[in-house]
Protein backbone atom coordinates (compact mmCIF):
# COMPACT_ATOMS: atom_id res chain seq x y z
CA UNK A 1 0.00 0.00 0.00
CA UNK A 2 1.37 3.41 -0.94
CA UNK A 3 2.12 5.58 2.02
CA UNK A 4 0.45 8.99 2.28
CA UNK A 5 2.84 11.82 1.67
CA UNK A 6 3.34 14.20 4.60
CA UNK A 7 1.21 17.29 4.39
CA UNK A 8 -0.96 16.01 1.53
CA UNK A 9 -4.21 17.96 1.49
CA UNK A 10 -2.76 20.74 3.62
CA UNK A 11 -0.47 22.43 1.10
CA UNK A 12 -1.03 25.95 -0.26
CA UNK A 13 -2.82 24.74 -3.41
CA UNK A 14 -5.08 22.41 -1.40
CA UNK A 15 -5.99 25.23 1.00
CA UNK A 16 -6.97 27.48 -1.92
CA UNK A 17 -9.03 24.66 -3.47
CA UNK A 18 -10.84 23.91 -0.22
CA UNK A 19 -11.66 27.60 0.28
CA UNK A 20 -13.05 27.95 -3.25
CA UNK A 21 -15.08 24.76 -2.85
CA UNK A 22 -16.63 25.94 0.43
CA UNK A 23 -17.68 29.27 -1.08
CA UNK A 24 -19.17 27.62 -4.15
CA UNK A 25 -20.94 24.97 -2.08
CA UNK A 26 -22.49 27.62 0.15
CA UNK A 27 -23.77 29.53 -2.87
CA UNK A 28 -25.33 26.37 -4.37
CA UNK A 29 -26.88 25.46 -1.01
CA UNK A 30 -28.49 28.90 -0.70
CA UNK A 31 -29.86 28.64 -4.22
CA UNK A 32 -31.39 25.22 -3.53
CA UNK A 33 -32.88 26.23 -0.19
CA UNK A 34 -34.51 29.36 -1.63
CA UNK A 35 -35.85 27.82 -4.85
CA UNK A 36 -39.40 27.79 -3.52
CA UNK A 37 -39.41 31.55 -2.82
CA UNK A 38 -36.23 33.04 -4.31
CA UNK A 39 -35.45 36.66 -3.43
CA UNK A 40 -35.97 39.16 -6.23
CA UNK A 41 -32.66 40.86 -5.54
CA UNK A 42 -29.67 38.67 -6.58
CA UNK A 43 -27.47 40.56 -4.11
CA UNK A 44 -29.17 38.47 -1.43
CA UNK A 45 -26.86 35.59 -2.37
CA UNK A 46 -23.79 37.84 -2.35
CA UNK A 47 -24.53 39.20 1.11
CA UNK A 48 -25.36 35.72 2.43
CA UNK A 49 -22.02 34.29 1.25
CA UNK A 50 -20.08 37.30 2.50
CA UNK A 51 -21.78 37.03 5.90
CA UNK A 52 -20.45 33.47 6.13
CA UNK A 53 -16.91 34.62 5.34
CA UNK A 54 -17.31 37.38 7.94
CA UNK A 55 -17.83 34.73 10.59
CA UNK A 56 -14.64 32.99 9.38
CA UNK A 57 -12.75 36.29 9.72
CA UNK A 58 -14.06 36.75 13.25
CA UNK A 59 -12.86 33.22 14.12
CA UNK A 60 -9.42 34.09 12.73
CA UNK A 61 -9.20 37.16 14.96
CA UNK A 62 -10.44 35.28 18.04
CA UNK A 63 -7.92 32.48 17.50
CA UNK A 64 -4.94 34.73 16.79
CA UNK A 65 -5.66 36.83 19.86
CA UNK A 66 -5.86 33.72 22.04
CA UNK A 67 -9.58 33.57 22.79
CA UNK A 68 -10.06 30.20 21.02
CA UNK A 69 -7.70 27.67 19.44
CA UNK A 70 -7.51 24.83 16.94
CA UNK A 71 -9.72 26.23 14.17
CA UNK A 72 -7.64 28.17 11.63
CA UNK A 73 -4.01 27.35 12.42
CA UNK A 74 -3.47 25.34 9.21
CA UNK A 75 -4.97 28.10 7.06
CA UNK A 76 -2.86 30.82 8.62
CA UNK A 77 0.34 28.86 7.99
CA UNK A 78 -0.36 27.55 4.51
CA UNK A 79 -2.96 30.01 3.20
CA UNK A 80 -2.52 33.68 4.13
CA UNK A 81 0.22 34.22 6.74
CA UNK A 82 0.01 38.02 6.35
CA UNK A 83 -3.35 37.89 8.14
CA UNK A 84 -1.31 37.53 11.34
CA UNK A 85 -0.14 41.13 11.06
CA UNK A 86 -1.87 43.80 13.11
CA UNK A 87 -3.52 45.20 9.99
CA UNK A 88 -4.62 41.76 8.80
CA UNK A 89 -6.21 40.88 12.15
CA UNK A 90 -7.97 44.22 12.44
CA UNK A 91 -9.58 43.95 9.01
CA UNK A 92 -10.72 40.46 10.10
CA UNK A 93 -12.23 42.01 13.23
CA UNK A 94 -13.92 44.77 11.20
CA UNK A 95 -15.27 42.25 8.69
CA UNK A 96 -16.48 39.91 11.43
CA UNK A 97 -18.36 42.65 13.31
CA UNK A 98 -19.23 45.78 11.29
CA UNK A 99 -19.53 44.12 7.89
CA UNK A 100 -21.41 41.20 9.41
CA UNK A 101 -24.01 43.55 10.94
CA UNK A 102 -24.32 45.40 7.63
CA UNK A 103 -24.93 42.09 5.81
CA UNK A 104 -27.64 41.11 8.28
CA UNK A 105 -29.32 44.51 7.87
CA UNK A 106 -29.24 44.30 4.06
CA UNK A 107 -30.46 40.68 4.04
CA UNK A 108 -33.38 41.67 6.27
CA UNK A 109 -34.12 44.67 4.05
CA UNK A 110 -34.18 42.50 0.92
CA UNK A 111 -36.43 39.93 2.61
CA UNK A 112 -38.88 42.69 3.58
CA UNK A 113 -38.64 44.58 0.29
CA UNK A 114 -37.13 47.65 1.97
CA UNK A 115 -34.62 50.12 0.55
CA UNK A 116 -31.03 49.52 1.73
CA UNK A 117 -29.22 51.90 -0.63
CA UNK A 118 -27.58 54.06 2.08
CA UNK A 119 -26.28 51.06 4.03
CA UNK A 120 -25.19 49.40 0.80
CA UNK A 121 -23.12 52.39 -0.27
CA UNK A 122 -21.44 52.59 3.15
CA UNK A 123 -20.62 48.87 2.90
CA UNK A 124 -19.33 49.29 -0.65
CA UNK A 125 -16.87 52.00 0.38
CA UNK A 126 -15.74 50.06 3.43
CA UNK A 127 -15.13 46.79 1.58
CA UNK A 128 -13.42 48.40 -1.42
CA UNK A 129 -11.03 50.38 0.78
CA UNK A 130 -10.30 47.31 2.89
CA UNK A 131 -9.43 45.13 -0.10
CA UNK A 132 -7.50 47.83 -1.97
CA UNK A 133 -5.12 48.49 0.92
CA UNK A 134 -4.89 44.84 1.97
CA UNK A 135 -4.11 43.42 -1.48
CA UNK A 136 -1.63 46.12 -2.48
CA UNK A 137 0.04 45.98 0.93
CA UNK A 138 0.46 42.21 0.63
CA UNK A 139 2.13 42.49 -2.76
CA UNK A 140 4.55 45.36 -2.13
CA UNK A 141 5.20 44.90 1.61
CA UNK A 142 7.51 42.52 3.42
CA UNK A 143 5.05 39.65 2.87
CA UNK A 144 5.28 39.98 -0.90
CA UNK A 145 7.44 36.86 -1.08
CA UNK A 146 4.86 34.80 0.85
CA UNK A 147 1.95 35.09 -1.57
CA UNK A 148 0.24 31.69 -1.79
CA UNK A 149 -2.52 30.34 -4.10
CA UNK A 150 -5.05 31.11 -1.34
CA UNK A 151 -4.44 34.77 -2.19
CA UNK A 152 -6.76 34.20 -5.19
CA UNK A 153 -9.66 33.67 -2.77
CA UNK A 154 -9.68 37.46 -2.46
CA UNK A 155 -10.71 37.82 -6.12
CA UNK A 156 -14.47 37.55 -5.33
CA UNK A 157 -14.01 40.39 -2.84
CA UNK A 158 -12.84 42.56 -5.71
CA UNK A 159 -15.17 41.43 -8.51
CA UNK A 160 -18.45 41.09 -6.59
CA UNK A 161 -18.38 44.55 -4.94
CA UNK A 162 -17.95 46.13 -8.39
CA UNK A 163 -21.04 44.32 -9.64
CA UNK A 164 -22.91 44.98 -6.40
CA UNK A 165 -21.94 48.65 -6.50
CA UNK A 166 -23.36 49.07 -10.00
CA UNK A 167 -26.66 47.51 -8.90
CA UNK A 168 -26.85 49.64 -5.76
CA UNK A 169 -26.12 52.81 -7.75
CA UNK A 170 -29.01 51.97 -10.08
CA UNK A 171 -31.36 51.58 -7.13
CA UNK A 172 -33.91 54.18 -6.09
CA UNK A 173 -32.90 57.08 -3.84
CA UNK A 174 -34.70 57.22 -0.52
CA UNK A 175 -34.91 61.03 -0.58
CA UNK A 176 -37.69 62.70 1.45
CA UNK A 177 -40.42 64.28 -0.68
CA UNK A 178 -39.86 67.99 -1.19
CA UNK A 179 -41.56 70.51 -3.42
CA UNK A 180 -39.50 72.36 -6.05
CA UNK A 181 -40.27 75.57 -4.15
CA UNK A 182 -38.66 74.23 -0.98
CA UNK A 183 -35.60 73.04 -2.89
CA UNK A 184 -35.27 76.46 -4.52
CA UNK A 185 -35.63 78.19 -1.13
CA UNK A 186 -32.80 76.11 0.35
CA UNK A 187 -30.65 76.81 -2.73
CA UNK A 188 -31.08 80.54 -2.18
CA UNK A 189 -29.52 80.38 1.32
CA UNK A 190 -26.01 81.73 1.52
CA UNK A 191 -23.25 79.98 3.43
CA UNK A 192 -23.65 82.38 6.38
CA UNK A 193 -27.21 81.11 6.82
CA UNK A 194 -25.92 77.54 7.17
CA UNK A 195 -23.67 77.39 10.27
CA UNK A 196 -23.41 73.58 10.14
CA UNK A 197 -22.04 73.77 6.62
CA UNK A 198 -19.52 76.40 7.73
CA UNK A 199 -18.27 74.00 10.40
CA UNK A 200 -18.05 71.20 7.81
CA UNK A 201 -16.05 73.41 5.44
CA UNK A 202 -13.61 74.24 8.25
CA UNK A 203 -13.29 70.51 8.94
CA UNK A 204 -12.78 69.73 5.25
CA UNK A 205 -9.99 72.29 4.96
CA UNK A 206 -8.26 70.74 7.98
CA UNK A 207 -8.79 67.25 6.54
CA UNK A 208 -7.25 68.37 3.23
CA UNK A 209 -4.11 69.55 5.01
CA UNK A 210 -3.93 66.39 7.17
CA UNK A 211 -4.40 64.07 4.18
CA UNK A 212 -1.77 65.86 2.10
CA UNK A 213 0.67 65.98 5.01
CA UNK A 214 0.47 62.25 5.71
CA UNK A 215 0.84 61.49 2.03
CA UNK A 216 4.06 63.51 2.01
CA UNK A 217 5.26 61.64 5.10
CA UNK A 218 5.13 58.21 3.44
CA UNK A 219 6.85 59.70 0.38
CA UNK A 220 9.84 60.49 2.63
CA UNK A 221 9.41 64.24 2.91
CA UNK A 222 12.84 65.53 4.11
CA UNK A 223 11.60 68.53 6.15
CA UNK A 224 12.21 68.69 9.91
CA UNK A 225 8.49 68.85 10.72
CA UNK A 226 7.84 65.63 8.78
CA UNK A 227 10.76 63.88 10.47
CA UNK A 228 9.57 64.97 13.92
CA UNK A 229 5.96 63.95 13.34
CA UNK A 230 6.63 60.53 11.91
CA UNK A 231 8.97 59.48 14.73
CA UNK A 232 7.20 61.16 17.64
CA UNK A 233 3.53 60.73 16.69
CA UNK A 234 2.93 58.10 13.96
CA UNK A 235 5.96 55.79 13.57
CA UNK A 236 3.61 53.10 12.23
CA UNK A 237 3.76 54.94 8.88
CA UNK A 238 7.27 53.50 8.51
CA UNK A 239 6.28 49.89 9.22
CA UNK A 240 7.67 47.65 6.40
CA UNK A 241 4.34 45.80 6.09
CA UNK A 242 3.45 48.69 3.71
CA UNK A 243 -0.25 48.85 4.66
CA UNK A 244 0.02 52.35 6.19
CA UNK A 245 2.02 53.61 3.22
CA UNK A 246 -0.55 52.30 0.74
CA UNK A 247 -3.39 53.79 2.79
CA UNK A 248 -1.86 57.26 2.92
CA UNK A 249 -1.17 57.22 -0.81
CA UNK A 250 -4.71 56.06 -1.59
CA UNK A 251 -6.04 58.86 0.60
CA UNK A 252 -3.81 61.44 -1.07
CA UNK A 253 -4.74 60.43 -4.62
CA UNK A 254 -8.43 59.55 -4.15
CA UNK A 255 -9.73 61.01 -0.88
CA UNK A 256 -8.01 64.38 -1.25
CA UNK A 257 -9.81 65.28 -4.53
CA UNK A 258 -13.13 64.28 -2.93
CA UNK A 259 -12.47 66.60 0.02
CA UNK A 260 -11.79 69.51 -2.34
CA UNK A 261 -14.93 68.76 -4.35
CA UNK A 262 -16.96 68.55 -1.14
CA UNK A 263 -15.95 72.11 -0.23
CA UNK A 264 -17.20 73.20 -3.64
CA UNK A 265 -20.46 71.25 -3.17
CA UNK A 266 -21.16 72.93 0.17
CA UNK A 267 -20.79 76.34 -1.45
CA UNK A 268 -22.68 75.64 -4.69
CA UNK A 269 -26.15 74.04 -4.66
CA UNK A 270 -27.27 71.17 -6.85
CA UNK A 271 -24.29 68.80 -6.50
CA UNK A 272 -26.48 65.69 -6.30
CA UNK A 273 -23.48 63.33 -6.49
CA UNK A 274 -22.76 64.20 -2.84
CA UNK A 275 -25.74 62.11 -1.69
CA UNK A 276 -24.06 58.88 -2.82
CA UNK A 277 -20.36 59.57 -2.62
CA UNK A 278 -20.34 60.91 0.94
CA UNK A 279 -21.71 57.54 2.08
CA UNK A 280 -19.10 55.62 0.09
CA UNK A 281 -16.24 57.70 1.47
CA UNK A 282 -17.67 57.56 5.00
CA UNK A 283 -17.50 53.76 4.86
CA UNK A 284 -14.05 53.79 3.28
CA UNK A 285 -12.52 56.14 5.86
CA UNK A 286 -14.23 54.41 8.79
CA UNK A 287 -12.69 51.07 7.82
CA UNK A 288 -9.28 52.48 6.88
CA UNK A 289 -8.94 54.55 10.03
CA UNK A 290 -10.05 51.68 12.25
CA UNK A 291 -7.31 49.50 10.80
CA UNK A 292 -4.71 52.30 10.89
CA UNK A 293 -5.45 53.51 14.42
CA UNK A 294 -5.76 49.99 15.74
CA UNK A 295 -2.52 48.84 14.10
CA UNK A 296 -0.68 51.87 15.48
CA UNK A 297 -1.61 50.75 19.01
CA UNK A 298 -1.92 46.95 18.60
CA UNK A 299 0.41 44.56 20.40
CA UNK A 300 1.07 42.69 17.12
CA UNK A 301 2.85 45.78 15.77
CA UNK A 302 6.56 45.89 16.69
CA UNK A 303 7.15 48.23 19.62
CA UNK A 304 9.29 50.66 17.58
CA UNK A 305 6.37 51.30 15.21
CA UNK A 306 3.68 51.83 17.84
CA UNK A 307 2.49 55.26 18.92
CA UNK A 308 4.71 56.57 21.76
CA UNK A 309 2.96 56.83 25.10
CA UNK A 310 3.45 60.62 25.27
CA UNK A 311 1.73 61.12 21.89
CA UNK A 312 -1.18 58.73 22.54
CA UNK A 313 -3.88 61.33 23.14
CA UNK A 314 -2.86 63.59 20.28
CA UNK A 315 -2.81 60.64 17.90
CA UNK A 316 -6.21 59.33 19.01
CA UNK A 317 -7.93 62.74 19.00
CA UNK A 318 -6.58 63.88 15.62
CA UNK A 319 -7.34 60.59 13.89
CA UNK A 320 -10.77 60.29 15.53
CA UNK A 321 -11.75 63.79 14.38
CA UNK A 322 -10.53 62.97 10.88
CA UNK A 323 -12.70 59.83 10.87
CA UNK A 324 -15.83 61.30 12.44
CA UNK A 325 -15.88 64.29 10.08
CA UNK A 326 -16.62 62.03 7.13
CA UNK A 327 -19.46 60.41 9.05
CA UNK A 328 -21.00 63.78 9.95
CA UNK A 329 -20.73 64.95 6.35
CA UNK A 330 -22.53 61.81 5.11
CA UNK A 331 -25.18 62.17 7.84
CA UNK A 332 -25.76 65.82 6.91
CA UNK A 333 -26.28 64.89 3.24
CA UNK A 334 -28.53 61.95 4.09
CA UNK A 335 -30.81 63.76 6.54
CA UNK A 336 -31.01 67.18 4.86
CA UNK A 337 -30.42 66.65 1.13
CA UNK A 338 -32.37 69.61 -0.27
CA UNK A 339 -29.28 71.78 -0.88
CA UNK A 340 -27.73 69.05 -3.04
CA UNK A 341 -30.80 68.29 -5.15
CA UNK A 342 -31.14 69.74 -8.61
CA UNK A 343 -34.18 71.95 -9.17
CA UNK A 344 -35.42 69.53 -11.83
CA UNK A 345 -34.99 66.49 -9.57
CA UNK A 346 -38.63 65.92 -8.68
CA UNK A 347 -39.98 66.44 -12.14
CA UNK A 348 -37.51 63.84 -13.42
CA UNK A 349 -38.55 61.39 -10.69
CA UNK A 350 -42.22 61.88 -11.56
CA UNK A 351 -41.50 61.22 -15.24
CA UNK A 352 -39.82 57.92 -14.32
CA UNK A 353 -42.87 56.84 -12.30
CA UNK A 354 -45.24 57.73 -15.13
CA UNK A 355 -43.18 55.79 -17.64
Amino acid sequence: MAQRRPGLGHGPISIAGIGAFVLLALLVLLFLLLQGSPPKDPLFYVFAVFSFTSVIDLIIWLEEDGYISGFMEFYMKEGEPYLRTAHGLLICLWDGTVHYLLYLFMLAAIARGKNYRAVGLFWLGSLCMSMLIFLLGNVIGKYGTEIRPAFLLNVPYVALPIWAGLRIFRGHHSVPKMTPEKVEAVHSQGILQRPLDIALIVYLLGAIIFTLFRGMLVLDCPSDSCFTYIYQYEPYLKDPVAYPKVQMLVCMFYVLPFLCMSVYALLNPGCSWMLDWTLIYAGAIAQAQFAHMGSSLYHRTPYTYRVPHDAWWMFVISNSLYTLGFQFLAFRCLKNPAFFLRKSYHSAEEDKKLN
